[in-house]
């Protein structure tokens, strides 16, 4: 079964400085229908105005990816770590029993434009952490590239959750199959341009979730960007 979730009726908070799209409820936002997929909690697609950005604040007990599309997104937190994120980099931060953090556009001229990623953990109580890493644009070209996983496989960020996140950039009319294995859930989200799904066409933003299917054919309509989550 294929659920599609599509762009335009996503949750929407323009602050100014942050225009912000809510796949799940997040904040003020909130849709029954809608409270995640599985462990996946929270998808927000943000845009981040020049030097604008999220001052220090508190997290516990969340798996948190953050995925740049477009400019540079500067990270601190209590912990001790620094660093500035851009495309073809994938940062996780493991809240556990408690973290602060920082995030703002680098750019003083330019704006940031991300997706926001929050995954329940496994269990309650993780030591905080934090990585990032920086996967080569071919790695992601026409092919399935694991960013973040709960082994660290291919040289993936490390999550607390039986979860796998892939991310891909396909050229028009390039196609991929994926075949999730018997029981696993999978969610797909169209970062940029449009895809077929089987007999669906997904456009930019939109996302789509999908129980028992034994095969997943993608077809690029226009150049396109992806992320698939394989989920328990």
């Amino acid at each position: 079964m294929i659920t599609i979730r599509r762009s335009r009726d996503r949750g929407h908070r323009d602050f100014g400085w942050l225009s912000a799209r809510h796949t799940f409820s997040f904040g003020s936002y909130h849709d029954a229908r809608w409270m995640g997929f599985r462990h996946l909690r929270v998808l927000n697609e943000d845009w981040i105005q020049p030097a604008k950005g999220f001052g220090m604040h508190p997290h516990e007990d969340m798996e948190i990816i953050t995925y740049v599309l477009e400019g540079a997104l500067r990270h601190a937190d209590s912990v001790g770590n620094k660093g500035v994120i851009r495309p073809w980099q994938v940062q996780r931060m493991s809240a556990g029993r408690g973290i602060r953090h920082s995030e703002f556009n680098a750019s003083a001229k330019e704006p940031v434009h991300l997706m926001q990623i929050w995954l329940l953990p496994d269990k309650r109580g993780h030591k905080p952490s934090y990585e990032d890493k920086t996967f080569a644009p071919e790695t992601r070209r026409n092919r399935l590239a694991l960013v973040a996983s709960p082994d660290g496989a291919d040289g993936s960020v490390t999550i607390h959750q039986d979860a796998r996140l892939y991310a891909t950039v396909l050229e028009k009319d390039k196609k991929l199959v994926y075949a999730p294995a018997t029981g696993r859930h999978v969610w797909i989200q169209i970062a940029r341009g449009r895809v077929r799904l089987g007999e669906q066409v997904l456009e930019e933003g939109d996302g789509a979730a999908i129980h028992g299917e034994k095969k997943l054919a993608l077809e690029a309509l226009d150049g396109a960007e992806l992320l698939l989550f394989d989920l328990a």
